[in-house]
């Protein structure tokens, strides 16, 4: 089964298309930094706010530098454009990442939601079923998206 998500993986990413790669292209990594661009393009186009969160989680959670990071988005940009489902992602990172890293991941996708001021039903169900296929219960999975709704800035009055 890895065997095929390596496959696709070379299939989509040529192999001279980042040269000076430090992070492994079948990792949990690409697969989560997948996840999370399927979540901030679920409603059109990402916004710049949405990108700029996406690319400071990358950052600050993973531990890269701005350069490697903008690599690993751009390889997961093209991954998640070819896949057909979220298994592709949530299996890798079952495969790679303990409980804990798992819930991490959760946070980040509500981040990301969280990132434009409001919450879309589309986006509420991707990281459910994320949530599910990584094995984060649905206590855990609404735990993380209060601690996250709790930390947002509260609205402008007037926009």
């Amino acid at each position: 089964m890895l065997d095929g998500l390596r496959q696709f993986i070379a299939d989509v990413i040529s192999p001279t298309a980042h040269e000076h790669r430090t992070f492994d292209d079948t990792g949990y990594r690409l697969a989560a930094t997948a996840l999370l661009i399927h979540v901030i393009s679920l409603d059109g186009k990402p916004s710049e706010v949405e990108k700029r969160k996406l690319h400071s989680l990358i950052e600050s959670r993973f531990g890269l530098d701005p350069g490697t990071a903008d690599q690993l988005i751009a390889s997961a940009m093209l991954v998640e454009g070819e896949a057909v489902d979220l298994y592709h992602f949530t299996s890798v990172i079952m495969r790679s990442v303990n409980e804990a890293g798992r819930l991490r991941i959760v946070e980040m996708m509500w981040e990301l939601v969280y990132a434009d001021g409001q919450v879309s039903e589309f986006e509420d169900n991707v990281v459910w079923r994320a949530a599910d296929l990584l094995g984060v219960s649905s206590r855990d999975r609404i735990d993380l998206k209060h601690r996250v709704a709790v930390r947002q800035p509260a609205p402008v009055a007037g926009n």
